[in-house]
Parts: structure tokens; C-alpha cells; sequence
């Protein structure tokens, strides 16, 4: 609703009761609707209105709510709610580009997004160019006139390279160019990507909009148009939708965005503040520290460093691998935004795939620890890294 702050949109944005007037969102979990006549059958699968629904796979209820609280929460006319973080990834430009159409990408990304925009697309044609995110004139030189769409994270996996949204908009839309940005590290509480000029903005609700490891979800946020001439008709043939059980999950998980989010960047701050301050890391990356070459940026863009902090171990891979196995309280894995604080070694797992050296141009050093500060007291998580670090 218009006027409604954040917190209020994560707990009320998109409610729909049923006739018994249920408090909590209802789970509606069924593959198909029943119609009153062949009539409205026909009717419906003609156009279906706003709130009428015609088969899981194209839309649900409990999916519903979830688009629109997701949607207004992103300052977007609507969005589409999928299986994955990748689903949403693939569908936002599978279901745009065509064989020789071309596309503009930023190199430093998720190995899984680099994977469908290296292989999958260019094996149907799809040209895409990479360019160094961070450079405004590489930007400038490879969004040419012709360009479909311009694809990049707003702040990158794993070495939390930032993009300036509003800058990159600028120079895609003036060739036309679709600005489609993965913001699932900067988090819709941090980032509003479509007031910076975004036409499309993906998310793996995987990640903080569940925030508890419990499920695989993705979104695609956009324009009206985009989300029902565009996307909808490749998702819904394709098989990507949401169930409507992971869209309860996930309709909960927002009512605590907010306070999850600026409570895990506040220790975040903490760590890279300390790691920074005692030397113990080689390197410190968290762009809420003003050493970050991007700290202006990220305090005009977000107003918060995030989430997740980088940092080097001297030692390469092997002191690495002692520092992850020594600690107690955070937990090795490979997801990200959880309650629980998360440590991974990107150059061995989410970007194993990838050339050394197109790891090193990256950033992606065999010393390389990735951290998602999860809820847990900051103090106690000190400790851990600081224990974790007298091991090695």
C-alpha cells in the first residue's frame, strides 16, 4: 500500500484470506483449480484475472502473495517467484534473448551465472561480451548500439566488487538496452536497484529472503509487461515456478528481512573492523570499511557494507583449509544470508569450474574465505575467528 514503510510492507504487502479469515498466511497446496462452468473454464484460460488461477505451474495463491509482497517491497509494478535462484537467473534472459542476439555481462560473477551465460546461451547463438564490472568506460565501450541486455551482480560473488546501478542504466538505456541485475548480495533491505535504474532484478530467495536454510526459491522482479508478455509464458512452459509450500516458507522468512539483515551487516562491520585492525588476514574486503576502493559507492548505493565479508588467509589454500576446519561456532557451507554465520572457500567450491587463471583475474586467490555473518552474538563469533586463527 502507498505510504507503507518497510517493515509494515514485509508483514502485511499482498495478504489474501479465504473465507474463514485466517491470520497467518494460508497454504494453498493444490495443482489445479475447480471452475463453476466449461464457460468460466474457457474464460479463464482465455485471460485470467488478477486473483484467478488455473494451475500451480502458472500461479497459486500462496505464490501470489509472496510476487506481491516481493514486488511492492522492490518498488516494481510485479515479479514471477521460481524454483531456484537459477531458475530466475536463466528464465530472466532465456525468456528475452534470441539466437544472435547480443548481450553485455560483468565478468566477476556466480559460477553458476557465469556457466549459463558462457556455455548455455552462447550454445544457442547468444553473443556476450564481459567487461571488468567495476570499470564505467569498459561499460561504455561494449553496450553498443544492437546490445538486448546488460547483466551483472550489484555487488559480486565472492570478492563484493560493486557496480554503480545508476551509472550502467545510463548507458544501456541509451541504446535500448534491458538493465537486468542479480542483487541477491546487496539484499532488497540495502539495495533499491530500480529506483538506480534497473529494469529487472533477480533474486535467490534461497538466500536472506529465507534466511534459515530451509528451502530453494528464486524471483524475478520487473515491469508488468516484462513479468507477464515476457517471462511468464517461457516459465510457466518450462517448469520453473515456485511451489506454494516454499513461498510460505518464504513469506515468513520476510517478515524479519529487515531486522535480520541490518542486525547481521551491524556484526559484519564488527569482523571486518577487527580482522582490519589486528592484521590476522592478509587482506580485508568489506565495503562498509572506508580501505575498500568502493566505500563511497556503497554508502550512496546501499548505506551498508552487507552481509558477507572476504578475506585473505596468508597461507594459500592449505592455511585456509585449517582456519575453516578449526572453527567452532561458524559452520562450512556454501550458501549465504542463513541466521547461522556460513564460511566458504570459493576457489574449491562455487567457482571450482573455473580456470586458475580466470580465478586469479577475478580475485578468487587459493587463500580466499568468504563469510555470511549470520545472527549469532558477535562477540562469540570473534572469538571463533580469532581462535580459529591462533590454529594456523
Amino acid at each position: 500500500m502507498d505510504g507503507w514503510k518497510t517493515r509494515t510492507q514485509l508483514v502485511h504487502e499482498g495478504s489474501r484470506r479465504s473465507q474463514y479469515g485466517e491470520m497467518a498466511e494460508a497454504i494453498f497446496l493444490t495443482q489445479g483449480f475447480v471452475y463453476d462452468s466449461a464457460e468460466q473454464a474457457e474464460a479463464r484460460f482465455h485471460k485470467a484475472g488478477d486473483d484467478e488461477f488455473i494451475y500451480a505451474r502458472y500461479g497459486n495463491p500462496t505464490t501470489r502473495m509472496f510476487e506481491e509482497r516481493i514486488a511492492a517491497l522492490e518498488g516494481c509494478e510485479d515479479a514471477f517467484a521460481t524454483a531456484s535462484g537459477m531458475a530466475a537467473v536463466m528464465g530472466s534472459l532465456a525468456s528475452l534473448l534470441r539466437a544472435g542476439d547480443h548481450v553485455v555481462a560483468a565478468r566477476a560473477l556466480f559460477g553458476s551465472c557465469l556457466y549459463v551465460l558462457e556455455e548455455v546461451l552462447q550454445r544457442y547463438g547468444v553473443r556476450v561480451t564481459f567487461v571488468d564490472g567495476a570499470d564505467i568506460e569498459q561499460w561504455r565501450g561494449a553496450v553498443v548500439p544492437g546490445v538486448k541486455a546488460v547483466f551483472f551482480e550489484s555487488m559480486s560473488n565472492p570478492t563484493l566488487e560493486l557496480i554503480d546501478i545508476a551509472a550502467v542504466s545510463r548507458i544501456a538505456h541509451a541504446v535500448g538496452a534491458l538493465v537486468i541485475v542479480d542483487n541477491v548480495f546487496a539484499t532488497p533491505i540495502f539495495s533499491n536497484a530500480v529506483a538506480d535504474g534497473a529494469d529487472v532484478v533477480v533474486y535467490s530467495t534461497t538466500k536472506h529472503i529465507d534466511g534459515q536454510g530451509r528451502a530453494l526459491g528464486g524471483v524475478v522482479c520487473g515491469t508488468k509487461d516484462y513479468i507477464r508478455k515476457v517471462l511468464e509464458p517461457y516459465m510457466k512452459h518450462t517448469g520453473g515456478s515456485m511451489s506454494p509450500f516454499t513461498a510460505w516458507i518464504m513469506l515468513n522468512g520476510m517478515v524479519t528481512l529487515d531486522l535480520r539483515c541490518r542486525a547481521m551487516a551491524d556484526s559484519a562491520l564488527r569482523i571486518a573492523t577487527l580482522l582490519e585492525t589486528l592484521g590476522q588476514a592478509s587482506k580485508v574486503i568489506y565495503p562498509g570499511l572506508q580501505s575498500h576502493p568502493q566505500h563511497a559507492l556503497a554508502m550512496a548505493q546501499m548505506g551498508s557494507g552487507g552481509t558477507l565479508v572476504a578475506f585473505e588467509v596468508a597461507g594459500g589454500k592449505q592455511a585456509a583449509f585449517r582456519f575453516l576446519n578449526a572453527l567452532k561456532i561458524i559452520k562450512i557451507s556454501n550458501n549465504l544470508g542463513d541466521a547461522k554465520s556460513i564460511v566458504t572457500h570459493p576457489a574449491t567450491t562455487t567457482h571450482s569450474r573455473l580456470p586458475d587463471d580466470q580465478k586469479a583475474r577475478l580475485g578468487i586467490t587459493p587463500g580466499l574465505v568468504r563469510l555470511s555473518v549470520g545472527l549469532e552474538d558477535v562477540g562469540d563469533l570473534i572469538s571463533d575467528i580469532e581462535q580459529a586463527f591462533s590454529v594456523i
